[in-house]
This record gives structure tokens, sequence and C-alpha cells, in this order.
């Protein structure tokens, strides 16, 4: 029934699915049973403090979208095509077909031939890990899940040996934040937030480390624009001079780190000069940064995702995660760093995620390598089966991954079964044979932990699912029964799930949590700053890292800390390298469909100094062909000085349909694993440009 018209909004408490660090506290308008108004973030949340990005505050466009799928689907046309090639059929004809496409590969191939597949299109964990629950009862292949977050945890914690650090509300007591490898203003914004009240209140100054000049750089005292994959080598440039010139706490490193006289020589051979070879920065930007952070106790490092994703990325990580530890900064307000604090929660997800049905024998594919995968790579089969059948949930592999041609070729089988359970008609979903409605967050219930802060939140449905759309929990419920996968988590609710997985984690119930709204999940000042020992056996900071313990591919990574080599490194053949960041209007591929998004992105196009545009002989709204051994595509030229001029950036992940010839950026952008342990390579890529 819709609310009296003269009433104000009935206001719901909620918190964003989408696949941010900032897991926002939300205050969701409620118009109907069926309709949302505005939403804003949770003024009462001292780290939302009441913001949140432009994409989420126009959410109504999205949960109202007239593109949302309403009703189950059967492909009856071409794969690729939309919904022309589809036609709507029953939910109980559409879970019948799921079945009998999945059992069909089992019984041909075995169980290892169906590959669930998923991410974080909604970071609740009911809905988002569901789906293991259903490959470890019917003992489907695993999915080693490394788009995201495996280089940069596997860096921090070689370093740190848990993943958490200092509080981000602890920023308003910084006297400097340096941002590293990471854009706030565009994908974490309330971090900005909490920088402006230390500028304000304190001075604190603004230091930003990225390969171009970000929303967030623009914004900053100091931008160090150095060349992408040298970050390691920066660092170690900056530790060099706080030995040389007396920053470092020598007793601090004696007390928390093994420290030694191996470590100090090495580190005194990475000057400056010979840093200034590999970053393309001024030997003295790096010295005036080194002195900068040495003279500043309260200095807070906010460590983010996207220097990582390369393949000397998990050393990058490493390398600048020494810094605090070299100047004692852990042991002040305000001091030390962050990357990410999932390891706080102590969740147990065993209920979620089926882990008493886990049976570690089952064969592991790499999520970033479906293109490999599906085009039937042995590197990544061994001697097992193809993969016939995929259920795919909350993600978009035909625009996400990398080798993306490679991705279309292996949907493009006529003997792979596909299933997508999605929001919008995806590219993905265009390949599917059966595309299933689902529900966006304000639709079904759910338990959310952060990366970016300390709460944990639990959410219920505020409006009433649209049309025929089923919640992830639901659909693996139904399939279940179809496919005799037994477990008692497929006999739950939603809710009943957060509830015992809440109680069996030490924590308040479901009900208490959302009452509540959230529940701080911070430890104390000493555990946050590792005053009561860092998380490794010896309770100290390693600068050597047992990267051996880390992941099978340790030979690739350096014995010290600093620069490796170990990345696609510019030729003569392709002497640019391509960043491939967000855009600060979509999330992944979320949003791509939404008016406002649309309209502040406009289209694709590639960012080039514009020296290098002359040397090429093109100018802004040119069209330019940018590519490498994996293929090319065609994209409008931006001018842009903030860069170095052999680096060029595309801001995306646009749809491949927005660009002219059908084929998007991760076409560029190589399938190879990450080492120690894999991790997708977004932002290590040489090209060549020319004009179009």
């Amino acid at each position: 029934m819709p609310l009296d018209a003269s009433a104000a909004p009935e206001i719901f408490h909620s918190a964003c699915p989408h696949d941010c660090p900032s897991t926002c506290a939300l205050e969701v308008e409620r118009l109907s049973r069926t309709k949302i108004g505005k939403v804003r973030g949770a003024r009462g949340n001292d780290y939302t403090a009441g913001v949140v990005c432009a994409k989420v505050a126009r959410y109504a466009e999205r949960v109202h979208h007239p593109g949302r799928l309403t009703r189950p689907l059967r492909r009856v046309g071409a794969k690729g095509e939309g919904l022309s090639a589809f036609e709507p059929v029953s939910w109980e004809t559409a879970l019948d077909a799921v079945a009998e496409g999945l059992l069909l590969a089992e019984q041909r191939h075995g169980s290892e031939a169906v590959w669930p597949y998923f991410y974080a299109g909604t970071m609740g964990l009911v809905q988002r890990d569901g789906i293991e629950r259903l490959r470890h009862a019917k003992r489907y292949a695993r999915q080693h899940s490394t788009i995201c977050t495996t280089l940069v945890a596997t860096g921090w914690k070689a370093a740190c040996g848990v993943r958490r650090g200092v509080d981000a509300r602890e920023m308003v007591e910084s006297d400097l934040i340096v941002v590293w490898g990471c854009n706030p203003v565009s994908t974490q914004v309330n971090v900005m937030t909490h920088i402006a009240k230390a500028r304000k209140a304190r001075g604190a100054k603004l230091v930003v480390v990225d390969p171009y000049r970000t929303g967030t750089a623009e914004q900053a005292d100091i931008h160090l624009a150095l060349k992408p994959g040298s970050d390691g080598a920066l660092a170690a440039a900056v530790i060099s001079v706080l030995l040389a010139e007396g920053y470092a706490d020598r007793d601090y490193l004696a007390r928390y780190s093994d420290w030694d006289a191996e470590l100090e020589a090495h580190f005194a051979a990475c000057t400056p000069d010979w840093a200034a070879a590999i970053t393309g920065l001024a030997a003295e930007e790096i010295r005036d940064f080194a002195r900068l952070y040495g003279s500043t106790q309260r200095s807070y490092l906010r460590l983010g995702y996207g220097f990582s994703r390369a393949r000397n990325g998990a050393s990058n990580v490493h390398a600048v995660t020494c810094l605090p530890t070299v100047t004692g900064a852990w042991q002040y307000r305000g001091g030390g760093a962050m990357q990410g604090q999932s390891g706080i929660y102590g969740l147990d997800e065993t209920l979620i995620q089926g882990l008493d049905a886990l049976d570690p024998g089952m064969r592991l594919l790499d999520q970033s390598r479906i293109g490999p995968i599906l085009t039937g790579d042995r590197r990544d089969l061994g001697d097992g089966p193809p993969v016939t059948a995929l259920f795919i949930q909350n993600t978009n592999p035909v625009v996400v991954c990398p080798e993306s041609a490679k991705v279309a070729e292996g949907f493009a089988r006529d003997d792979l079964f596909v299933c997508v359970h999605e929001q919008f008609m995806t590219e993905t979903a265009a390949m599917a044979d059966i595309v299933l409605p689902a529900t966006t967050f304000l639709e079904h219930d759910d338990l959310y932990v952060a990366s970016g802060h300390t709460y944990l939140q639990v959410a219920k449905a505020v409006i009433d699912p649209l049309a025929e759309c089923r919640s992830n929990h639901e659909v693996l419920c139904a399939l279940a029964a179809r496919l005799g996968a037994e477990h008692r988590g497929f006999e739950m609710t939603a809710w009943e799930m957060v509830d015992e997985t809440l109680r069996a984690s030490g924590l308040p119930d479901a009900e208490t949590v959302h009452a509540a709204h959230w529940h701080d999940c911070a430890q104390s000042f000493e555990e946050m700053h590792f005053l009561n020992g860092f998380g490794h056996a010896d309770k100290r900071f390693h600068f050597r890292a047992d990267w051996a313990a880390l992941g099978p591919d340790f030979a690739a990574m350096p014995a010290l800390p600093g620069h490796s080599e170990a990345f696609d490194r510019s030729t003569a053949e392709r002497p640019y390298r391509l960043v491939a960041a967000p855009a600060r209007s979509f999330l992944n591929t979320s949003f791509t469909e939404t008016p406002g998004s649309l309209q502040r992105e406009e289209r694709p196009s590639v960012l080039i100094h514009p020296e290098t545009a002359e040397a090429l002989g093109v100018g802004g709204g040119d069209r330019i062909r940018i590519g490498n051994e994996l293929g090319s595509l065609v994209i409008a030229v931006e001018l842009f000085d903030g860069l170095q001029k052999d680096v060029v950036v595309v801001e995306s992940i646009w749809p491949n349909s927005a660009f002219e010839e059908g084929q998007g950026i991760n076409l560029l952008i190589s399938a190879d694993p990450g080492p120690p342990t894999g991790g997708a390579v977004f932002h290590d890529t040489a090209v060549w440009l020319k004009p179009a």
C-alpha cells in the first residue's frame, strides 16, 4: 500500500553492499512497500558520518531502473544478442533447466566439470558466499578468488602477519596522511571526510602516491606521480633517507621487528638517485617526502588496492608497509598504517559457506583465469575435465575479467551450459542459457563486514522484491533441492543464517545488532597498533617476508623489501604503461546502466600527456588505437598532463559494447597470476599507441 502522501517517508537503516571498503551505513527513505526515495549516509555512524558516494545517493535510479530483469528467461536465439534472444519462463521451468544442465555436466565429466562462479556484486555474506555451500555439498570445482584482494592481502600479511591496522577514525588525529595507491574521492569517499577533519583541526598534510593526478591527488599538498610498478623502489628510497638522516626509531626496530645489519646495508644502497631512475620522480621529490614523513610522528599511511594489481604487487605492498615500522609511527595515535580490517571480525562462516562439507581435494580454479580455463588451457585444467557448466552470481566476467577476448571465446562454446543470476541483462547474462532475476540489497536480508572500517552491520529488506526477483539464498536453496545437495543451511532462511552465524562467532544476535544498526568490532588501541606484537608467531614485523609460506610461486619474490623487476616493463615495441583505473561513477560494471553515472562519464577515453599526443600526431577527441600482443582497440583521446609521458590511463569498467569495436579495456590485460599466490594484474600492462 502507498504511504500517506502527507506523511514523512519512513526511514530504514541498511548497509551498502557494493564492492568498496566503506560498506557505508545507510538511511533509506521508503515511499511504499515497493519504492524508495533518497539514500543517505547514516549520520549516527562515526565512520560513514552522513556521507555516501553519488552513485549510492542515486540508488533509486538503479533499484527502479526499467532495465531490471523481472522474470526468469530461457535463451532461444544466439548467444550475446541480449533480451531479444530470450523468452520468459516460469521459475519452476527455469530451475528445472538449471538443475538439468548441472546434472548433465556432472554425469558426463564428473562433478569438477561444474564451476560455481561468483564475486562481490554484493558484499553481504549470506547472499555472496552461500554459493560456496552448494559447491561443497555437490563437490563442484572450487574457486580461487583472485580478482581483488589476494595480492594486497598477501603483501600486508607478509609484513604484519594479520590483516588489520590502525582504525580509520584515527585519521582525524593525524598530522600527515599518505594515501598510497588508491583514489578515495572516487572509491571510498568517507576517507576524504576524515582527512578533511584532520586538515581543518590540525593542519594535517595530505600526500598522494599514484601514477596519475586523480581526484584525490588534486586535493593533496604533495602528489608523487610515479611510474606504475615502481612503488617498492620509492618505499625503499624513503627508508634509505630515514636511516641516513636520523629519522628511524632504532629502539622500536629492535623491539618490534627482525631488523639487522643486512637490512641496514640493503636500504642504504636504495638511494633517492637510484629510485629516481625507476620511478620517474626527481630525487629531491623523494627526499622531501621522506623528510616530511620521518619528521611527523602522527603519520597515517592508507594503503589502497591499485598498486598491488601487478606482477610485483605483493612485494610492492610489503615494501610500503615497512615505512611506519622504520619510524615507529605505530606507537602514536593517528600514526601507523591500514590496508584492510578483515582480520578483526572473527566470523565463523561454517554455516554460510558449508565449510563442514568442504573437500580440499577438489580442484581449485583461478577466477581471474576464466578465459584460459574456458578455452582449455592445461596449465589450469591439468588432467581434469573441461568446465562444461557455470552457475554465476554477483559478477560479470565477460567484461571484468582479464584477457576478455578469451573469456568471450570460452562463453561462446556450444558445449558450455551457463546460468546467470543477475539484476540486469549484462554481457555475461546475454551469453547464458538461463537467466534468473535477482534482488537488490534493499530486497533481502544480509550480514555485512567492512574492509575500510570496523563496523559489522545487519540489514533487513527495506522493500518487497521487484516482480519475480529472488535472492541468491532462495535460488541456492531451490537448486539444492533439485540437485540432491544436502546441508542444513539450505533449510534455513537468510535471517536465521545471519543469527546463527553471529551467535557461533560470539557476537550479539541478529536482532540486537539490527536494533543498534551496527556493532563495532574494533580491538584495543594496543592491538590495532600492534603494540602487543604483530601477527606472526614471533610477534615481530617481518622485513624478511616468508613468501614460501604465503604461496607456491615464491621463487619470483625478492628476498628483501624494495623494487622487483618482475612486471610487464615497457619495450621499444610497447613503450607505454597502461593503468586501467576505476571510473568515479561506476563500481566495476555496476552503475554502468544508470543515467546519472552515464551522464557523468560520457564515453570511454584514454588519458595521454599532451606532449605524447603531439608526438603521436593526435589531439583531444581524436581516435587512437591502443594495443599489445593480446589485441587492440580504438578509443577517444583525452589530453591530460597529470601523469608521466610514458603512462596512459583508461578509467573504466565500461561495458565492451561501449567501445567502437565491441572490445573493452580488459582485452589488453593479461591473465598471468601475480606471485606468490595469484592475483589479477589489472595495472601491469605495457602497450603501444598509434593513430586510428
